[in-house]
C-alpha cells in the first residue's frame, strides 16, 4: 500500500477508536479499548512510530493502571489569544494560538493548562502537558491529551464551558519513539507540579 494511503488508514483507525471511546458509557472499558487497540496498531500497522525491526517484539505502549480519580471535570476560561510557532522539521512550522485556560486542576495536579487551536487548513484543538513524571516515568518532552487533527478527541466542551479531561488517555508524541518525527511539545505554561500517574508511561 502507498505510504500516503497507509497514513490515511492510520488516521481513520485512530479517529474511529476515539469515536468508540466517546460513545462508551463504561469509561474503564473505553480505556482498555484504547490501550489494546493502540498496542495492536503499534505492533502491526505500517505507520507505527516503532521502528520496523522492533515491532513484532514490542509489547507496549506501557500504561499506568486506570485511575478514575484522574478523570477531572474543569471549566474553561477563554483567554486573549497568544500565537506560538513551532518548527516541525520537513513539515515546516506549526502555528497555534491559545484560546482557553482550565480552571479546576490546581488543587489536584498543581497547575492549570492552556488549550491551543492549531491554525491552518481545518485547524484543531491541541492540549499537551508536562508533569512531575516527565523525564522519569514518562517521556521528558511531555504527553498529549487532545490532538483533534490527528483524531485524539475525547469530546467537546459542554454548554457553559465545562470539559472532562481524562488523563488516563494521555499519550507520548511519536518523537518519543523515533527520531524520524519532530513533534510540538508542551509550552512552558503547560507544566503541572503534580505527578500525573495515568496514561502512557515508560
Amino acid at each position: 500500500m502507498d505510504e500516503t494511503l497507509q497514513l490515511w488508514d492510520w488516521r481513520e483507525k485512530i479517529a474511529n477508536l476515539y469515536c468508540q471511546i466517546r460513545s462508551t458509557s463504561d469509561v474503564s472499558a473505553a480505556w482498555r479499548l484504547w490501550r489494546d487497540t493502540r498496542a495492536t496498531m503499534f505492533r502491526d500497522h505500517p505507520q507505527s512510530p516503532i521502528e520496523a525491526p522492533d515491532r513484532k517484539t514490542f509489547n507496549g505502549p506501557s500504561t499506568f493502571a486506570y485511575d478514575p480519580a484522574l478523570r477531572l471535570a474543569v471549566s474553561l476560561d477563554m483567554v486573549e489569544p497568544e500565537h506560538t510557532t513551532v518548527a516541525t522539521g520537513a513539515d515546516g512550522e506549526l502555528s497555534m494560538r491559545s484560546f482557553a485556560r482550565t480552571s479546576g486542576l490546581e488543587a489536584r495536579l498543581g497547575g492549570e493548562l492552556t488549550l491551543y487551536w492549531i491554525e491552518g487548513y481545518g485547524g484543531g484543538v491541541f492540549l499537551p502537558f508536562v508533569d512531575a513524571t516527565s523525564g522519569t516515568e514518562t517521556y521528558g518532552g511531555g504527553r498529549y491529551l487532545l490532538d483533534t487533527i490527528k483524531g485524539a478527541d475525547l469530546g467537546v466542551a459542554r454548554p457553559g464551558g465545562t470539559l472532562e479531561l481524562d488523563f488516563n488517555f494521555a499519550y507520548f508524541p511519536s518523537c518519543a519513539y523515533s527520531s524520524r518525527y519532530v513533534c510540538p511539545l508542551a509550552p512552558s505554561g503547560n507544566r503541572l507540579k503534580g505527578a500525573v500517574k495515568a496514561g502512557e508511561r515508560h
